[in-house]
């Protein structure tokens, strides 16, 4: 048929590619690291090589390589699918793209070599920065022009969350980055001070609010659906809990910042917040885990069920600790220590990366024209090396936080302190080691993730597949449709 549409899924495919490769390298990154951390020689006083520039380049790789691959990769397959609408300006998408690869290879290079504003998620220097906002920008356009284009009234609220990830971060990004460049590689920001330390973790917290919460909230309220073959178990409750936690989430920040120069009430008001957050996250999780209603017996043939079950049950318990250690008598407890890592990867690593790792396991197969992926057994192997990782570097920071906690708060009748800090790391070592174990699984799993898509890559690397009609809807009286198009 001569006026047949076909979704744009190349761009797609190149996003899932580019995922598999960055979470290798990332991930690579961040068990060097933490190998490092354990045997300290590792570094061969190469000054590119040591813990303090490999760290942002793992943090980077990760959370913004693999992770912005993988989100907009999936953002763009599931606007079309949503909309019954191909994609919106061609080039433009692809010119994300590519933008976005020039941007992870210019961070990751020049941050091991000291070219970096030194703020936490935000190294990348003034001429990366720019480079980010030209791609976001466009990204955000190539989105909302396919959401303007699309045959179905609705919009699925999948969109809602990719939408608000899509202007969250866009703003948070150029309000936090605006520098004064002195050179062509070094800049200093507008800010000083205190007011820095607020912007700074107004867009850090943030960052993770919107970046790796309602982005990652955006894959699952689609690929949850589909992979347990139900419909959303309450559509309401997902739009209630979109508009609390966007709400919410912007002014949660200043609990990064408890007992430090920050004004006391600010620190209050991050902790009250931080607080009534937990609501509409744990309103997401259960929306998710109650799709599955019906379902359950899935989780015994479907590794990427596993993957998204376990995610949102991650997703639950690191929202719930993030907001006890919010609170400031916890979070004198551990402030500081590595019970914040295992909070972090807890999220990180079970919540994202486990959505992730699913919804590509999902997706793949129909973006790459194939009926399934190419091992099944290769998705559980790789389930359960996440699954112990994860489980081994979250234990052993868990661990070493409260050992910390509790020796460097140990004082003697005197007042004196009964450990000195390097007595606190001798006693943790260990649970270095297991971390470090941990990341290695991970690691592994990545690789069997990438063999598993290279192996279904296979027609699409021949040219064999074949384009994805657009299905075009049959006229109806306006109603909510149900929770997800017909479109595969």
């Amino acid at each position: 048929m001569p006026n047949t549409e076909y979704y744009n899924d190349k761009v797609v495919r190149q996003f899932l590619l580019a995922a598999a490769v960055w979470g290798i390298i990332g991930m690579s990154v961040g068990v060097y690291a933490a190998a490092e951390l354990m045997w300290p020689a590792l570094n061969f006083e190469i000054p590119w090589l040591t813990f303090s520039r490999l760290r942002p380049d793992h943090t980077f790789g990760v959370i913004f390589a693999f992770g912005g691959s993988a989100l907009m990769g999936t953002c763009y397959y599931v606007v079309q699918r949503t909309g019954h609408a191909r994609l919106a300006f061609k080039k433009l998408a692809a010119f994300t793209f590519w933008g976005w690869q020039l941007v992870c290879v210019l961070a990751m290079t020049t941050m091991p070599l000291g070219l970096t504003q030194s703020k936490e998620y935000a190294e990348p220097e003034w001429f990366v920065d720019i480079l980010i906002a030209v791609v976001w920008v466009s990204f955000g356009v190539v989105f909302f022009g396919s959401l303007a284009r699309r045959r179905i009234k609705h919009i699925y609220v999948a969109n809602w969350y990719y939408g608000a990830f899509i202007i969250a971060v866009g703003l948070l990004h150029i309000v936090n980055n605006l520098a004064l460049p002195v050179s062509w590689t070094k800049s200093y920001p507008i800010y000083s001070g205190v007011v820095d330390a607020m912007v700074q973790w107004w867009y850090g917290h943030n960052a993770v609010a919107f970046f790796l919460t309602a982005g990652f909230l955006g894959m699952m309220y689609y690929f949850v659906p589909r992979q347990a073959q139900q419909p959303l178990w309450s559509y309401r409750f997902s739009i209630v809990n979109f508009w609390a936690l966007i709400s919410v989430y912007m002014w949660a920040g200043a609990h990064h910042l408890m007992y430090t120069a920050l004004p006391d009430w600010v620190q209050s008001v991050g902790m009250a917040f931080s607080l009534v957050l937990l609501m509409p996250s744990w309103g997401s999780a259960a929306n998710g885990l109650l799709t599955f209603n019906g379902s359950w017996y899935k989780l015994k043939t479907d590794p990427a069920a596993k993957f998204m079950v376990m995610s949102l049950v991650f997703y639950a318990a690191s929202t719930f600790e993030g907001s006890m250690m919010a609170i400031k008598t916890v979070n004198q407890f551990t402030h500081y220590t590595d019970w914040t890592i295992a909070h972090v990867h807890s999220g990180s690593l079970g919540w994202v990366a486990m959505i992730t790792i699913g919804s590509l396991y999902a997706m793949a197969p129909r973006a790459l024209g194939r009926p399934e992926m190419y091992s099944h057994k290769g998705m559980e192997v790789h389930f359960w090396l996440h699954m112990l990782g994860t489980l081994f570097y979250v234990g052993a920071m868990w661990t070493a936080g409260g050992v910390e906690g509790h020796m460097w708060r140990a004082t003697q009748p005197d007042g004196a302190l009964t450990y000195g800090f390097l007595d606190s790391l001798i006693a943790i070592k260990p649970m270095y080691v297991i971390r470090w174990l941990g990341g290695m699984l991970i690691l592994s799993g990545m690789w069997v993730m990438a063999w598993n898509l290279w192996h279904t890559a296979a027609d699409a690397r021949a040219r064999l597949i074949k384009p994805i009609p657009v299905p075009v809807p049959e006229p109806v009286p306006h109603q909510v449709p149900a929770p997800l198009p017909a479109a595969g």
